[in-house]
């Protein structure tokens, strides 16, 4: 089916770029202190579960505000929908870098950023549907999606950078001041820039015409292929967001110092970005879904593989790599937009919130086992998951969507 001729906006871009300033802040806000664990245990005079639980408040916020937060960018635009998350986004990571002495005011800032974060990440499907035509809507996730990878590497490699030089983290505040105040600049800078939609949709196929709110969620849970979908990121997101929660507990179980911990989780999301910018346009270009969730499956599969058993710097880190290249650059975003093309005419931030939904409440069940279980046997576990992921993506349909080129 050939399909039908739609004006594009060069401003579609400055909204991508905008989006992805504020997805890669909230992300460097939500892990500031996955890689510098046991010094910031040691300057806030806390436990190390009490230091995971600045990011896990994330992931149990997410929980509730998941649906919320979908609804409202549905309901009432990207610009005060995921304005709103911005918002927050600012107001609490400044307060978070100027108080960051103090455990208490800190953890209450976690809150306040975790009640944001969902109003972000749920839209990047969204504004890929409302202003990038089909050809180019995997590439808009993509980038959108690699935001939170972005923000990631930040904390993973550039805080224990920072933190050289003192002892006993004693350059927290200073640290934190620094990202305090680049929050808050990428807030205003979202606040002002963005715009609801263009004023011509780039829709081909009519997926730009959505469900109500409630009636989208009954049509979602009744797709048979969006309850697969939701599984396979109920493993894989959550075994992301265990592993880069807890890298350096991880690290530290198989002899690696707290710079190669860095190292270690920035790699992940390194090599997530070059899968994201190199393989998504030819899932655009050749109109194909499918069969890059199928090698995204493989790949994870065969860095955890890795990751399990090596027990040296090294190997370790090239585990990291496929690990970040298969499960973030290809299966996270080419995933997201498969998501959106099998559930329309569902609203697309709904059908994302689900998928990273789903993904928080597996997180949350792996750092736990993680800390209170056992390390070993909750990375042996991830195998068994990956496998399980690996068999279940070949029962996946094509999109509906690529089957009308």
């Amino acid at each position: 089916m050939d399909q039908i001729p739609t004006k594009v906006y060069p401003y579609r871009f400055v909204v991508l770029f905008i989006y992805v300033i504020i997805t890669a802040t909230i992300c460097l806000q939500w892990l500031t202190f996955a890689s510098v664990a046991r010094d910031a245990k040691d300057f806030y005079g806390v436990s190390a579960v009490q230091i995971d639980f600045l990011s896990l408040v994330f992931l149990g916020v997410f929980v509730f505000m998941a649906i919320p937060a979908s609804y409202a960018i549905d309901s009432f635009g990207i610009r005060k929908g995921v304005g709103f998350g911005a918002l927050l986004t600012g107001v609490f990571g400044f307060l978070k870098g100027i108080y960051a002495y103090d455990y208490t005011i800190v953890f209450v800032c976690q809150i306040g950023l975790a009640i944001a974060q969902p109003f972000l990440l749920n839209a990047v499907t969204k504004i890929s549907v409302i202003w990038f035509p089909i050809k180019e809507r995997a590439t808009a996730v993509a980038l959108g999606t690699l935001a939170q990878f972005i923000g990631i590497i930040i904390v993973m490699i550039l805080t224990p950078i920072l933190l050289e030089g003192g002892q006993h983290g004693d350059k927290i505040p200073e640290v934190m001041k620094v990202y305090g105040v680049f929050t808050l600049i990428a807030a205003i800078l979202f606040l002002i820039l963005i715009r609801d939609k263009p004023p011509t949709s780039p829709s081909t196929h009519g997926e730009d015409k959505e469900l109500p709110f409630w009636e989208g969620i009954r049509f979602l849970w009744n797709q048979n292929d969006m309850r697969k979908i939701l599984l396979l990121f109920f493993i894989g997101l959550g075994v992301f967001n265990a592993l880069s929660t807890c890298v350096d507990q991880i690290c530290e179980t198989k002899g690696l110092t707290i710079d190669e911990s860095g190292l270690v989780g920035g790699i992940m999301l390194i090599a997530g970005i070059i899968g994201g910018i190199v393989v998504p346009p030819f899932s655009d270009k050749i109109q194909k879904r499918r069969i890059f969730l199928i090698v995204a499956m493989g790949g994870f599969l065969l860095g955890l593989v890795f990751f399990v058993f090596s027990q040296t710097f090294l190997p370790i880190l090239f585990a990291s790599f496929l690990i970040g290249f298969f499960l973030l650059g290809i299966g996270a975003p080419i995933g997201f937009q498969y998501c959106a093309e099998i559930t329309s005419p569902a609203p697309e931030s709904t059908s994302q919130g689900l998928l990273l939904l789903v993904g928080q409440v597996s997180g949350i069940v792996f750092i736990l086992g993680l800390n209170y279980i056992g390390i070993q046997f909750f990375l042996f576990a991830f195998l068994i998951l990956a496998l399980i992921n690996f068999l279940l993506v070949f029962n996946l349909k094509e999109s509906p969507f690529m089957d009308q080129k």
